[in-house]
């Protein structure tokens, strides 16, 4: 094989490498679907439980690992919060973050 042969096929297959690589664009509105039911659509809480929506990322963060870790007392929010790695918090409260609140 020459070596045009190899660098082409390499230039070829590098941009789909990249693709595979990126994440998905939609991650935090699709994980934030999981916290509707409770939360409200997109955070926008309607009652009932607090608001995602709008609040800061840095606190959601804060407040999904203190339930996580055990030390924040929660019904269901300790079990469901060790179900994301720390990429999936991260886009999940990134996209709460963003939202508006009621």
């Amino acid at each position: 094989m020459s070596v045009k042969i190899i660098l082409a096929a390499f230039i070829a297959a590098t941009p789909v490498a990249a693709a595979a690589q990126s994440p998905d664009p939609n991650l935090g509105r699709n994980l934030a679907a999981n916290c509707a039911n409770c939360h409200g659509t997109n955070g926008a809480s309607t009652g009932g439980m607090p608001g995602l929506a709008g609040r800061p990322q840095a606190q959601l963060l804060q407040l999904l690992g203190e339930f996580r870790d055990g030390k924040r007392p929660a019904t269901i929010m300790h079990q469901l919060a060790k179900g994301y790695n720390e990429a999936q918090l991260q886009a999940v409260t990134t996209y709460l973050s963003a939202q508006k609140p009621n």
